[in-house]
Formats: C-alpha cells, structure tokens, sequence
C-alpha cells in the first residue's frame, strides 16, 4: 500500500455511501453515459479481446468490467479510495470476473514503479481530482502499450462554473478540500505527446471531455 495525504481527501469524499450507491447505479443502468463513450472510442481503438487493461481511479470498475465481459484478459484496478476498491471487488465478483482483476491500493503516482503496462490504459474521471495532472498523467501514459483513454470535465462556461461552486462549498466546510480542476485540453494532449501518444477520436458527454490516444510506433 502507497498513499499520501490526497489518499484521506478521497476515502472521505468517495467514501462508502457513494461508492453503494454508484455500484447500485452501474447494476441498474450500466456504465454513466460518458464511460460509456469512453468505452465506444477506446474499443475502437484497440479491441478488447484478449488485452490488459489498467484502470486507475477506476471508482466502482465499470470500465474494466465492461471491457473484461467485451472479452479482456486481464485487469488492474488502482485507486485511492478504499471504499471503491471494495465496490469494484464486490461488482467483480458478482459477475464472475473477479479472478481476473488486480487490486491495488494508493496514490498511481507512487506505485507507478510497481504496477506493468497494459495494452489499454483508463482514467474515466480521474484526472480531474489529481492536484498534479501532468505528474498522474505523465506516470500513466507510458503504461500504455497501445491506447490511453480519459474522461475529464469540459472547458466550458457552465462546467466551469459548477466547478468553481464545488470547490467553494469544499473549501469551506472541509478541513482537506477536494479540488477538481478543468484541465486544459491543450496540455492533457501535450502531455500525452510527451510520451509518443497522439489523439485518435474525440467526444463530448455532456459535462465531461472524452479523449481516446493510441501510441506511436
């Protein structure tokens, strides 16, 4: 196990109650409609069948599940919020998918070193919550054998707008404040270059930009 001090923002923020009721949400509709996104673009990419797929603050595991029932060998799932690892496990085994997932628990950036590449690298919603995006993203990126995939919020005027709210309410009622921030498309694409990955298709989902990345060779 490797956390820092984000690990107690996130397991009070995504803490048990949430992480029920998002579980109860993906077994009644599914992936959220951006995941889904996400899931459309990065198969398109690369099929699922028979890849590896690191999903890191994977939140619930809808992602990695769904790629594993599209045919995946094998997943790893990474996130800072025990209380999710716990819901993902429990949806895992619930679909009988649980013997093919890896579970680990801690801040991506420090366990980075410890955890292989994967031919398909997701962060749905991920980046947004990180105070270093170009440290998370610059430590996942080169894990990607072939497609890296995100989900972050749009530079838009009204997301932006919720953004700097939530920040707000968080920043006074809580001792350690959950920042999300509205990244840049310009220098999550940069920083995935750095690392010889190129855009391969795009989408928006309401609230949310979806980027799909295949790599260079």
């Amino acid at each position: 196990m490797t956390c820092n001090a984000c690990c107690a923002v996130y397991a009070r923020v995504f803490g048990k109650e949430l992480a029920q009721f998002e579980a109860w949400l993906y077994r009644r509709r599914g992936p959220a409609r951006a995941t889904r996104a996400l899931l459309e673009l990065v198969q398109a990419a690369h099929p699922a069948r028979g890849a590896s797929v690191l999903d890191i603050g994977a939140g619930v595991g809808a992602a990695h599940l769904e790629l594993l029932k599209a045919g995946a060998a094998t997943a790893t799932d990474v996130d800072a919020s025990p209380a999710y690892l716990d819901a993902a496990r429990a949806e895992a085994q619930r679909l009988g998918l649980v013997e093919r997932v890896h579970y680990h628990y801690g801040d991506f950036t420090q366990l980075a070193e410890t955890i292989p590449t994967a031919d398909i690298v997701v962060l749905d919603r991920a980046i947004c919550c990180y105070p270093d995006m170009p440290a998370l993203l610059g430590a996942a990126a080169p894990k990607a054998r072939h497609v890296l995939g995100l989900v972050w919020p749009r530079e838009v005027w009204w997301v932006k707008a919720a953004v700097r709210a939530f920040n707000a309410f968080e920043r006074l009622t809580a001792r350690c404040p959950l920042i999300v921030y509205v990244h840049p498309v310009a220098a999550v694409d940069a920083t995935a270059a750095r690392h010889g990955l190129h855009l391969y298709a795009k989408r928006n989902a309401g609230f949310w930009h979806v980027r799909v990345y295949t790599r260079d060779f």
